[in-house]
Order: C-alpha cells, then structure tokens, then sequence
C-alpha cells in the first residue's frame, strides 16, 4: 500500500470537552491501537482530509510527538450533516502480524464485449483482504481486455501472492452484460476479424 505521512500531538486530556476544544481549533481527536497501551493524540484537520477524502488506502506513518509508528485507519466518525472528520481510530501495524483492510477495485483494459455493445457493471469498488501489510498491494488491479458480453470476474479468479480475500468466493466483482443495441457474438466477429487481418498481412 501507499504510505501517508502525519504528524500528531499527545492529548493531555480525553473528554468530550478537550475533544470539542480540538475541533473547534481545527484539530481531530484520534486513537492509536493494537500493539499496547492506546495512545490519544491529535492531528490537524487539513491533513487528515488528504488522506480520508481519497480513493487510495494508505499506510500511515505517524509521528506523534517523537513517536513513530505506522497504522491504518480502522473506523472515522464524521458530523451527521457537515460530513466533518470527527475523530479517527488508527490500528497500529506489524510486519508480522496480518492485518485486515478494504482494498479499492481498479480496472485496466477495453473489454471485448464492452467494444461489441455490452455494458461493464463494477459491482464490488472495494474488496476485503487479509495478508501482511508488506504483501498488500495500492489496489486489486482487474484485466477486464478478454470479458466478453456474459463474462464475470470472481473473487475466487483473483490471485494476489500473500493475500487472502474474506469476500464469498463467487461473488461477482466485475462483469460484462448485454445492453440494449449490444448484439450478442460482435465480439467474437471482432476477434474473427482482428485474425484475418493478421493473416492477411
């Protein structure tokens, strides 16, 4: 995974009155665990968004007054109708300890069936995965080039070295269904085609 860098600050109290006095500041109360003892700091509000508001998974390399460790964001709270970061729970990373995480879904490619008419339905953005944090990759990068009109890509089709997926192994993550217009064995015509130009050359 990707490494964010944020530096934070002890609290000296925990309350809800220290915590709304952090907020007010433009600071969000946070929560380090799962290796010891927790540890409650704070980080600036600008800095957090950066890492929240983005469609990559991070792992956090955290300096909280001269103590360094790396986590990643286990659960946020955020203002009913601000959609402000309210607080943030980091859980503490081991290199040899596995660590459970949504990893972000990405597609490269042009489908054959897509170019023949049918529509690509992304049904999972994120999967489930377990592994070390060294076997976790940016995201689960999915080859959808040989999806004809019908195809899926399923967990149990998705290899990565080192991780395990906690999704049903036949769920369906990526698929190429037939849409209106789409005339069904186009791609195959155009895989016939692509031939014998080759051939021809």
């Amino acid at each position: 995974m990707k490494t964010a860098h944020l530096s934070g600050s002890l609290r000296a109290n925990v309350g809800k009155k220290d915590a709304a006095a952090l907020r007010n500041a433009g600071l969000v109360p946070c929560v380090l665990y799962g290796q010891g003892e927790q540890t409650h700091f704070s980080v600036k509000r600008t800095a957090i968004d950066k890492i929240v508001f983005s469609p990559d998974v991070f792992q956090v390399a955290l300096d909280i007054d001269g103590k360094k460790a790396t986590g990643i964001i286990r659960e946020l709270q955020q203002h009913p109708t601000k959609d402000t970061i309210q607080h943030v729970d980091f859980y503490e990373l081991s290199d040899n300890k596995e660590v459970r995480v949504k990893l972000p879904v990405r597609i490269t490619g042009s489908s054959v069936g897509v170019m023949a008419g049918g529509k690509l339905m992304i049904v999972f953005r994120q999967l489930q995965c377990v592994g070390l944090p060294s076997a976790l990759p940016d995201a689960i990068t999915l080859d959808i080039s040989k999806l004809r009109i019908g195809d899926a890509i399923r967990v149990n089709k998705i290899e990565i070295p080192g991780v395990k997926f906690l999704d049903p192994a036949n769920t369906v993550v990526v698929a190429v269904k037939m849409a209106r217009g789409a005339v069904k064995g186009a791609d195959d015509e155009a895989d016939e085609e692509e031939s014998v130009e080759k051939a021809e050359e």
